[in-house]
């Protein structure tokens, strides 16, 4: 019986030495990798967000911010750590840490650092009772209180957990940080807040009425937030548009502007003022005096108001999506809409030959193709695409020094979607803030979305629903997997 040949060893001792020299050297060389990509991500990182539910991702508008920013600011977080939203207020500040390293965050938990606690109190002031749960934002000496508890905006709904029960919850609909903290960081870094003056007198939209058709209170919170104060002018008897007046802002006017204080408003605009102007249908019948004004300009304010069949909700309201893609104004818009209320036409007045320093005017926002203008409630002339708001800029002439700068104007066709009902309608609440920053030139503020609402998926199924379900994810779904690995293992087998 032949006898079986001796195996030899299955590696020889060269070869395992170079087995485990190539392990280590690629341990090595992975280790070298991990060491460089986390020592250059100090600097040069990208942050992938993959979950839309998790993520305090900053806006543009606040990156632009942060980004133009020198100064050095101090958060100290005067919070209860149990607080249900100390956690996603501190995920948020180290967005903005991470964008603005001179942004330093400290915590005092006033409810366990009791001696921490009262040197806050003793530096800003705070009361034992009522000034709890703060964001305290601090450059050099000028400080802001954010209230904590006015963080989110809250909905009491029945629990679904307890539908034999009559018990309710209080859910989290929108979380306010991102707004609130931008504009604590505007206040405290900015020398002094600039004025927005309302022209009043004349059945203009009021900025402390909250009457959800007419009043213009939350437009004014709009002006806060990006630290503007608005305050109304009368331009009555002697008074002028005041020096500290960095935006004229005359909304809806309904009855007409009398010559004097018309000569005060075009003096101011050629001075290099800014104004916001904005129309209405319901002065249709009467010329309020700033159309001519604003035809001197080379802006054509319509005596019209518009309809469009193909963009409307109600058939009085048009909905504007269709923006000028170059200008800085409503570029942030393009993939977004504004709700105006029969909003009257306003383009470019056609002029044969323009003078070489001719104001630039640039018609920014329009109706669809199909839409048609009334006049005495009568259609007149075809259908076609209206402007509906223009962009004026005119910069200080030769030799001539100006007052205030550059003339800058936005006139728009309604005034009425910027009222309390309709300011959070579509994006008009966006439209606001861009409008403003673009005329005070801010351009750091001309990005980015408001507060993020928090979305709540809820799955309705009736039993027979939720019972099929069931036996899909407990039967069906691990049924299948044997399944599939009988046949591989037939496959094999065969």
């Amino acid at each position: 019986m032949a006898t079986d040949p001796q195996l030899g060893p299955s590696f020889s001792p060269r070869r395992k030495w170079s087995i485990g020299f190539n392990v280590v050297l690629l341990t090595l060389l992975v280790l070298a990798v991990v060491v460089m990509v986390n020592y250059l991500s100090r600097d040069y990182f990208l942050r992938f967000h993959v979950s839309t539910r998790t993520r305090i991702e900053l806006s543009p508008r606040t990156v632009g911010l942060l980004k133009s920013l020198t100064n050095r600011v101090t958060v100290t977080l005067y919070f209860d750590k149990e607080h249900m939203l100390y956690s996603t207020v501190t995920d948020l500040l180290s967005e903005y840490r991470l964008v603005y390293p001179r942004l330093s965050v400290e915590t005092v938990d006033y409810t366990r650092d009791l001696g921490a606690a009262q040197k806050v109190k003793a530096k800003y002031q705070l009361s034992s009772v009522t000034d709890k749960n703060l964001a305290i934002f601090d450059c050099e000496g000028r400080f802001k209180l954010v209230d904590g508890n006015a963080l989110a905006k809250y909905a009491v709904e029945p629990d679904l957990n307890e539908p034999k029960e009559r018990h309710f919850i209080r859910k989290m609909t929108a979380f306010l940080g991102e707004t609130a903290f931008t504009a604590a960081l505007l206040d405290v870094t900015s020398p002094k807040p600039l004025t927005a003056c309302f022209l009043i007198g004349h059945g203009e939209h009021a900025i402390e009425s909250g009457d959800e058709v007419t009043g213009y209170l939350k437009f004014a919170s709009v002006l806060r937030q990006n630290y503007i104060q608005a305050q109304p002018l009368s331009l009555l008897g002697t008074n002028t548009v005041p020096g500290n007046c960095n935006l004229l802002v005359v909304a809806g006017p309904r009855t007409a502007i009398p010559e004097l204080e018309l000569g005060k408003i075009e003096q101011y605009l050629k001075e290099g003022g800014r104004l916001l102007a904005l129309f209405n249908f319901r002065a249709l019948n009467q010329d309020t005096g700033l159309e001519d004004i604003l035809a001197k300009w080379g802006v054509e304010v319509g005596h019209n108001f518009i309809k469009d069949p193909d963009y409307t909700t109600s058939g009085s309201d048009v909905i504007a999506s269709d923006f000028s893609p170059k200008h800085p104004l409503v570029n942030p818009l393009l993939r977004s809409a504004l709700q105006l209320v029969l909003p009257r036409s306003v383009g470019q007045a056609r002029v044969r030959n323009p003078a070489p320093d001719a104001p630039s005017v640039e018609e920014i926002a329009f109706s669809g193709p199909r839409a048609q203008a009334f006049v005495d409630n009568r259609p007149a002339g075809r259908a076609q695409r209206f402007p509906l708001m223009v962009a004026v800029e005119k910069g200080a002439l030769k030799d001539v020094i100006t007052e205030r700068g550059t003339t800058r104007m936005v006139v728009v066709g309604d005034s009425n979607f910027l009222a309390n009902q309709l300011l959070d309608s579509a994006d008009n609440r966006a439209f606001a803030g861009y409008a403003v920053n673009w005329l005070l030139e801010r351009t750091q503020l001309l990005q980015g979305r408001g507060p993020r609402p928090v979305t709540d998926y809820t799955i309705v199924m009736t039993k027979a629903q939720l019972q099929r379900t069931e036996w899909l994810l407990l039967g069906g779904l691990p049924g299948a997997a044997l399944l599939f690995g009988g046949l591989v293992w037939l496959r094999r087998r065969g």
